[in-house]
């Protein structure tokens, strides 16, 4: 197989600059989850779409700088590279103003897509590359040939529907939501309270075989294969938590890449996301072993 197609894990959809009151950062939650699988050395490639502009330009230095490839990257000569200004507040929680239109709006069909996307494992998607319709005609095109299709939700107000966000769900695979989402969408057709019975009945709309809902502080549960298993968060000092949830969904399929029991991949996952969480930015510079310190001083606390 040709290099370019040994990608494991291919993500699709935005990448940009959130632009923070305390400076401005890489993001875009596609790009985020592909730099964390390549911490613990997976080979993610990322479908994405920049401007032809110095932020575009930054944006290639650093992903060439982390050794990730920029081989599916498109450049837009019209629209800029992506921004978002993140506002977090007093209790850590933070509005986006995501602006549009940007260049990865306009993620255009390329034949190299197809080969990738085949070859690989998971498909990582969210609801925000549907936004428009020419990356949402490319992305749907990709749904049709990728094995495992990983949702990462993402709900934005307002850039999502109730109907996109059914098209989504009916092509998902595996599902990853805050618990935040899980209420809003099964809101839409259940009363239910309790969070299993809101999975269960997301599991039966859309035929969604797995999913893990991240709780923040109270930690996460993940349905799969049938089974239920909870977490119960990791204790830390909050600094922001702009792409825990992504660095969270990076950390868990690279442990069932591995192969590993689900236990260990979810307490994985949440040590990952719980560790960014203590950083500025959702792409901060690291060592995969920090990880593993900061489950192992949990663990011991407890």
């Amino acid at each position: 197989m040709s290099s370019k197609y040994r990608h494991k894990v291919v993500c699709f959809g935005e990448i940009l600059w959130d632009i923070l009151p305390t400076g401005t950062v890489p993001g875009g939650a596609p790009m985020n989850v592909a730099y964390h699988l390549k911490k613990p050395g997976n080979e993610p490639a990322l479908i994405t779409r920049i401007g032809n502009d110095d932020w575009g330009k930054k944006l290639m230095e650093l992903i060439r700088q982390n050794d990730l490839t920029c081989y599916f990257f498109q450049r837009d000569y019209t629209l800029e590279t992506g921004k978002v200004y993140a506002k977090p507040n007093e209790h850590n929680e933070v509005a986006y103003d995501i602006i549009e239109p940007v260049a990865w709006d306009f993620i255009e069909w390329e034949d190299s897509f197809e080969e990738v996307t085949k070859n690989s494992e998971f498909f990582v998607f969210g609801s925000l590359a549907a936004r428009n319709s020419v990356s949402k005609e490319t992305l749907f095109r990709l749904l049709e040939i990728a094995k495992n299709k990983v949702l990462d939700i993402n709900l934005r107000s307002p850039h999502f529907n109730k109907r996109i966000v059914e098209e989504l769900l009916q092509k998902a695979d595996f599902l990853k939501l805050n618990l935040a989402e899980l209420e809003l969408i099964t809101g839409w057709f259940s009363d239910y309270t309790n969070i299993n019975d809101r999975i269960k009945s997301l599991r039966d709309r859309f035929s969604i075989s797995n999913m893990v809902v991240t709780k923040g502080d109270a930690g996460a549960v993940l349905y799969i294969n049938g089974d239920i298993i909870n977490h119960p968060g990791i204790k830390i000092n909050v600094v922001d938590t702009i792409g825990s949830g992504d660095a969270f969904l990076a950390g868990l399929l690279s442990k069932l890449i591995e192969e590993k029991m689900h236990e260990e991949a979810l307490e994985f996952a949440s040590g990952l996301g719980a560790f960014i969480a203590t950083q500025r930015g959702a792409c901060p510079v690291y060592e995969i072993e920090e990880i593993g310190k900061l489950i192992y001083n949990q663990n011991v606390a407890v």
